[in-house]
Parts: structure tokens; sequence; C-alpha cells
């Protein structure tokens, strides 16, 4: 262990197509004291292949197995390996500028903070891919997370693939397991509640490729609302008014359709406010996409917020069913 080795880790699984050019992003970083530590879960399309390539040309880069497969067990493989003080998180689908690493360390360093993470730009591919990565970026589509749209070095609650002191990830028990999305706001909360700020700086730009698919994109987003659940029913006091509000938008709308026949007024009045945010949302965002991605910037927005919306209250009823004079008696 050095006081100048940086451990950054990509948790990987089936990703021959990005592997090669997030690995590239890595090893061209202006902070050359690196160690590479790719935690593969089970990958069968030659991802492996392609990272024993490279480590054979480069040995800072390690490939390690991850049997369960799952995000938070490749990360706390990773953090079993770190022979550094630091580890910066990097994705897959991932590319980060060429000081990316020099700054999470530099920032680390003061032992000001617990965490440091930058901004997630969205990339598209496909015209789907293109409006959904500017929603992503958008107030109108991701609401009050920072990450994805700040201009400015400020504290949060949350940063997406961050840097954190290996020690104190070790101290608070690494990742979770048992949560297969969130695991990353989960542990930063932790890292909240020991008394540590988390810091957001945009030099630190992480190049991100979206889902290119609205059906991709709200399967994602169901997910994340499920998860989102299981978080909260650790630490009740980890939610924030930005999560109720895609649930409380799914059950104003189910009320609506509800109504409509009946009483199509109130129905409309119930929908209205949100349809006047898809509409605010389709000119200001489409102003900065090509005329090929506009048509699909409501449906992004739509199964952004109903996805997730809905994949909260099917959430909560996982926890009801676990809960339950039944679930309690099943391990």
């Amino acid at each position: 262990m050095t006081a100048d080795l940086v451990s950054v880790v990509v948790p990987a699984r089936d990703e021959g197509q990005h592997i090669d050019g997030c690995l590239r992003s890595i090893l061209d970083q202006d902070w050359p004291s690196l160690e590479v530590l790719v935690v593969d879960g089970g990958s069968s399309d030659g991802t492996r292949e392609k990272v024993h390539a490279i480590s054979s040309r480069d040995p800072r880069v390690r490939l390690v197995s991850n049997p369960k497969g799952i995000i938070p067990a490749a990360l706390n493989i990773a953090l079993a390996h770190a022979r550094s003080r630091w580890l910066v998180r990097v994705d897959a689908h991932a590319s980060i500028p060429k000081d990316y690493v020099r700054i999470a360390r530099e920032l680390l360093a003061t032992n000001e903070y617990g965490a440091v993470g930058g901004r997630k730009n969205g990339q598209g591919v496909t015209p789907a891919g293109r409006a959904i990565a500017a929603v992503m970026g958008s107030r109108f589509g991701v609401g009050g997370s920072t990450y994805h749209f700040g201009n400015q070095a400020t504290d949060v609650d949350h940063v997406p693939f961050g840097a954190y002191p290996v020690a104190l990830v070790r101290a608070l028990g690494g990742w979770n397991e048992q949560l297969r999305v969130n695991q990353d706001f989960e542990l930063d909360y932790r890292v909240r509640k020991a008394g540590y700020r988390i810091r957001f700086d945009p030099r630190m730009a992480i190049q991100w490729e979206s889902r290119q698919s609205i059906r991709d994109l709200a399967r994602q987003y169901y997910r994340y609302g499920r998860g989102k659940v299981q978080v909260a029913a650790l630490h009740p006091a980890s939610v924030n008014p930005r999560h109720i509000i895609p649930p409380t938008l799914v059950l104003g709308l189910a009320a609506a359709a509800v109504t409509a026949w009946r009483r199509p007024r109130l129905s409309a009045l119930i929908a209205a406010p949100y349809g006047l945010v898809l509409a605010a949302g389709a000119i200001t965002i489409g102003k900065r996409v090509d005329p090929e991605a506009r048509p699909y910037i409501v449906p992004a927005m739509l199964a952004m917020h109903l996805s997730w919306g809905a994949g909260f209250w099917r959430g909560l009823g996982d926890v009801a069913r676990r809960w339950g004079p039944r679930g309690r008696t099943q391990p």
C-alpha cells in the first residue's frame, strides 16, 4: 500500500462491447499510479478474454472473478483485493476524462469527505437513446438529482460511481449484498450517518451510455423504484420528498383514470398539472436534441416517472408480504 496508489474498480458482466473503451479511459489517466480491478460476474461474450489481453500489455489491470454475479458482491470483492488507500468505481458502460482519478484522489486526500463523485452524462446512440440521455440530464426528468445536471461543486446526499477511502468503506462493512439496486445510495447514506460529507464536483464528468430504448428505460426505473423501498425499510430517514413524488403521481393518475368515465372534468383537473410538466419538458428538452429524438422525449419522461412510481408501490407490496403474519415465518 502506498499513498499514491489508487484502486479503480470496474464491475463487469458481458461488457465485451464497452470494456475496451472503458479501460482505455482509465489507463490514460494523468494519475499513473493505478491498480485496475475488473471484477467479472461470469461473462460469456468475450469480456474476460479482452481483459486478459489488456492485462498482458499493462500489468496495472487485474481480472477478478465474482461468483455471485451481482454488483454489490463485485464491489465487496474489489474492496477485499484493493491495495490502496483510495477506491474509485467506474461503470463498464462509462468512460472518464484524463484527470478524473487525480481529482478524486485530491479531494479524498483532504480528509474532508467520505465520498466524492461527479456528473453522470448520459450518451445516446439511437434516437430514443439520445432523448433518454437528454431527459436524464434535465430537472424535468430527474427532479433534484444534482449529479445529472449540476454545474457547481457542492455537498450532496449521493454521488454515482463514487470514490471512497478504502478504510472507511471497510469499517462500514462494504456494500449491502441484499440490495440488487440502490446499493450505492444505501452506502452513501451510511457514510453520511457516520459523520462524513459527500462531495459532488462537476469536473469529474462520467460519459455513460444510457438505455437506448423506452422499454429498457421503463424496466430500469421500475427496478429502481422497487429497490428504493428496500433501502427505505432499512433506513426510513433516508427517504426525502423527491422519492415520494413518483408514487404519488402514479396514485393520482390512477385516480384520474377511475373517475374519467363519471366525472371527466375532475379527471382532467387531476391530470392537468402533470400534463403541463410533460409539455414544458418536451419544449425545453426538445431544444437540446435532434429532430429524430424529439418524439421520444415525452415517452422517456413517462417511462422514468411512472415506472419508478409503479416499482415503488410494488416494493411496498414486497415489504408488506415480508413483514405480514405469514411473511414473518419465512426465512
